[in-house]
């Protein structure tokens, strides 16, 4: 009752603000919505998700892109809301990849039309179903990470192992009927004997024979002995747990439709076993959904063209997988003689404590692996670890032989006896090998999508601060040159995590430089100069200069840290004599200005969604927004970068009259790529207190800052802070596709080679999506109507831009905000500008738009001109 007395309120709402959500056509999407809505936000959920899109004759997709509509309001879908949807999407996608792939795969063992002989019962459709439901059963038992793609498909093969070892030959195709057979004439039974213990029978049985399994790991590129720990660690105890009664040597039906119907109706989420019918309700919609790649139809069945096809979900995940094993087979799993020359020129030798800390931490690793995972996974977390010990010595290696060749020193006693140096460095690895498995469904661009086990969790397993774990990032990259791209850009968008919001946490170590280089300021009476904004990205300092800052007194200028002298893993005591002056912080100088880089990047990103007609603006908006980060910086305490650009943005608008309001920097917000909705729904206020980003404006940033804000309304500015010159990130591959501007989603990139070659193995390059058009200039191509279609886009891509100079550039606004409620939005006062003629509106979109075309165009010059240079 209190669900359905609510939700009412919700829907009338939504009615007054929106007809068209509650018109005849749309009313009882509406009413479905606000019923889920509410009843999530009340822990009142008496009804599963599929029942309510069976009630509403609605895809899982469809569901999702309407309730995106209904998000009008920022407290309507409240962050309660908006993290279980997350799960269900991420939970859909990886059950879509996985029914998709084994489909497929049981297409390629079973027969269709078996003989005559072989009863109904086991036809291919009773198979199908025995073995999805067994396995949606395993999952649901033993897993608790559901959206982990990589460990549910090895989950996956052990089912499959088991089942085709019960099977008559006459229904496998080859090779699994001849490894069948192969088990009953060696005298294997295929059938035990019900008598016998069921795990020590199935142990038996894998011991004997695991050509099956070989199969089923060597055509999917799975790697044979994590699948077999999967099977004896989790799978057999999930046999056991169950107890199936064996008929014909399966499973009955009945017994494990009737204990998945109690995982799912205690689930309330998504009834997987609706897969085999191909329902309606669980089929992909590519546009409302997210888009998961898939095998390409030829335009023209007798062209040859020589490509390499896109990969699926999972067979992305194995290739990479695969990858980095054949990277770390060769790396030992313990100090090589290189490393051990290292230590021992070390003035105090860190060997031992290096060996202790790597053992102690994989106790620990392995805790929290089986706590988030499962606790029957603790040996594949294990397994896991020590691929990234392995990483982690080929790593450490990389460094001193580069620390080395840049100082022509031996000794890194300071540096080889850190404490926090080596746990960042060990944590680094071992994230790369998490990130490589933890592959999402939905990660088909190579896109980061969190898990359970995402960054930053591996923070947490290891005791570290943001702060110090990023210091190690920029240097691992660079060491390690066999990481694929998409490692590369996940570790960058660990970084920018770190920089937006996990750096300045409460109890970060940022804070404390930051007040020590206060204290600096104040001792020498000099104000610290402001990070040079217009150098490059490119610097000289390694994690090394970053571990151990500060790194010199303000009376020396030393080129190098001194790594050769001797020193304790403890880092330099925080409380600096009164006859010393303190010494400048280099992680503190370089962080900053990576975070002014990376906050003026997503300010112009916005910038031009919402003021691309006021380029006055920009360099006021900086200013603002780079003061607020330099000298009121205690505004960043537990909130994120975002929240500052927003409201110095919205301030600056407010005070040179321009009339923007916050939900339309809301809506264009949204739009920006890695945003999160509770960076807007939820800001910190007060200790413990959370509102929407308006309050915080009007409660907390316009107070702090409403000196400074009304010095803009004058026409005597203050002085602007320089606009950073945006260079090429360290990161970025040379040949990375450049798209057309203002093309219709076309791009240009060197060709490529249909393989790659990395530590002396070929892997398969990831080609485009079908959806787009793929061009190698110098080969075979085919009709020259594809030609005539790409001349169409560009040709639409110009008209496009044509129309779009006739209206404004501003996003849509979102149609209702509660701080928007009369008042609230004009904290501050606000006056608006008169109506422009439609003539000058366009005449200033036009050339706004023709002046970003020539900037950038003057950026790339210098981009490639200084690389060129160096």
């Amino acid at each position: 009752e209190s669900v359905r007395e609510k939700a009412w309120k919700t829907y009338e709402s939504l009615s007054a603000v929106d007809g068209a959500l509650t018109s005849n056509t749309r009313k009882k999407e509406t009413w479905g919505v606000c019923i889920f809505i509410v009843a999530i936000d009340l822990d009142e959920v008496t009804f599963t998700f599929t029942e309510l899109l069976k009630s509403l004759n609605i895809s899982v997709c469809t569901f999702f892109q309407f309730l995106k509509e209904v998000d009008v309001n920022m407290d309507t879908v409240s962050t309660k809301v908006d993290s279980t949807v997350l799960r269900l999407k991420k939970k859909y996608d990886v059950l879509l990849a996985l029914y998709h792939k084994f489909e497929r795969t049981c297409g390629l063992i079973y027969l269709e039309q078996p003989s005559s002989e072989i009863s109904a019962e086991l036809s291919s459709v009773l198979v199908l179903k025995n073995y999805w439901i067994t396995f949606l059963l395993a999952k649901g038992k033993v897993l608790q990470v559901e959206d982990d793609l990589v460990i549910s498909f090895q989950l996956l093969l052990c089912v499959l192992d088991y089942f085709i070892k019960l099977s008559p030959p006459a229904v496998l195709k080859e090779p699994y009927k001849s490894a069948v057979t192969a088990v009953t004439v060696n005298g294997s039974a295929r059938t035990p004997r019900r008598g016998q213990n069921r795990s020590t029978r199935t142990a038996k049985q894998l011991d004997t024979d695991t050509k099956i399994i070989e199969i089923l790991c060597k055509e999917h590129d799975c790697n044979l002995d994590e699948v077999k720990n999967v099977y004896f660690t989790s799978f057999v105890p999930f046999l056991n747990s169950v107890g199936f009664v064996a008929s014909n040597g399966l499973p009955e039906v009945e017994v494990i439709l009737k204990q998945y119907d109690e995982l799912y109706l205690k689930n309330k989420d998504i009834d997987a076993r609706l897969f085999l019918n191909h329902d309606e309700t669980l089929q992909p919609d590519v546009i409302a959904c997210s888009q998961l790649e898939r095998t390409p139809i030829k335009n023209n069945p007798d062209e040859e063209v020589n490509i390499i096809l896109p990969q699926t979900p999972v067979r992305a995940a194995m290739n990479n997988i695969q990858q980095l094993i054949m990277i770390l087979n060769s790396a030992p799993d313990k100090p090589s003689d290189i490393l051990i020359k290292y230590f021992n020129n070390c003035t105090v030798n860190p060997k031992d404590s290096i060996l202790k800390r790597v053992e102690s931490f994989e106790h620990i690793f392995k805790k929290n692996f089986a706590e988030a995972v499962g606790q029957g996974w603790a040996e594949i977390g294990s397994q896991r670890y020590k691929l990234g010990v392995r990483l982690y010595y080929r790593v450490m290696e990389s460094m001193l032989k580069s620390e080395e060749e840049r100082l022509s020193v031996q000794n890194f006693s300071q540096l080889l006896n850190d404490n926090i140096f080596h746990t960042s460095l060990l944590a680094c690895a071992v994230e790369v090998v998490m990130a490589t498995y933890g592959r999402n469904a939905s990660q088909s661009d190579g896109t980061s999508a969190e898990t359970d086990l995402s960054f930053p969790w591996i923070l947490n397993v290891f005791g570290l601060k943001a702060f110090d774990f990023y210091k190690v990032i920029e240097s691992f990259i660079k060491a390690e040159p066999s990481l694929t791209r998409e490692m590369i850009k996940h570790l960058e968008r660990c970084e920018h995590r770190i920089m937006e919001s996990l750096a300045w946490q409460s109890g970060s170590p940022l804070f404390d430089l930051i007040n020590q280089s206060k204290e600096r300021e104040d001792q020498t009476d000099q104000p610290e100069p402001t990070p040079t904004l217009n150098l490059s990205l490119q610097h000289n300092h390694t994690a090394a200069d970053l571990y151990l800052s500060p790194v010199k007194s303000p009376k020396k200028k030393a080129s190098g840290p001194p790594l050769s002298a001797p020193s304790t893993p403890d880092v330099q005591p925080a409380v600096t004599p009164q006859t010393q002056k303190p010494r400048k912080s280099t992680s503190l100088s370089l962080f900053y200005k990576k975070v002014y880089l990376l906050a003026y990047i997503r300010l112009r990103n916005l910038f031009f969604r919402l003021l691309s007609e006021r380029p006055d603006l920009e360099p006021l908006i900086w200013t603002l927004f780079q003061h607020t980060l330099q000298n009121e910086y205690e505004l960043m305490r537990d909130r994120h970068l975002d929240q500052i650009m927003m409201c110095s943005m919205y301030g600056i608008c407010k005070v040179k009259n321009v009339d923007l309001r916050f939900k339309t920097i809301v809506s264009a917000y949204k739009e920006l790529s890695n945003t999160n909705q509770e960076t807007f729904k939820r800001v910190l206020i007060r200790e413990e207190q959370y509102d929407s980003i308006i309050v915080f404006y009007n409660l907390v940033f316009m107070q702090k800052l409403k000196t400074n804000i009304l010095q803009y309304a004058s026409n005597r500015l203050p002085t602007l802070s320089p606009i950073p010159h945006i260079p090429r990130s360290p990161y970025q591959f040379s040949n990375s596709p450049r798209r057309v501007p203002a093309g219709n989603n076309i791009y240009i990139s060197p060709l490529k080679s249909p393989f790659k070659f990395s530590d002396g193995f070929q892997s398969p390059t990831k080609m485009t999506p079908r959806s787009r058009i793929l061009v190698s200039i110098g080969e075979s191509f085919g009709t020259s109507e594809k030609f005539q279609k790409i001349n169409q886009m560009v040709c639409n891509s110009d008209s496009q831009l044509k129309r779009s100079a006739e209206v404004s550039a501003a996003p849509k606004p979102l149609k209702r905000l509660r701080f928007d409620i009369e008042g609230q939005d004009e904290a501050d006062g606000s006056k608006h500008l008169p109506q422009e003629s439609k003539f000058q509106q366009k005449l200033a979109e036009m050339t706004s738009t023709r002046t970003r075309m020539q900037k950038q165009k003057l950026n790339d010059g210098k981009d490639t001109s200084g690389s060129e240079e160096k």
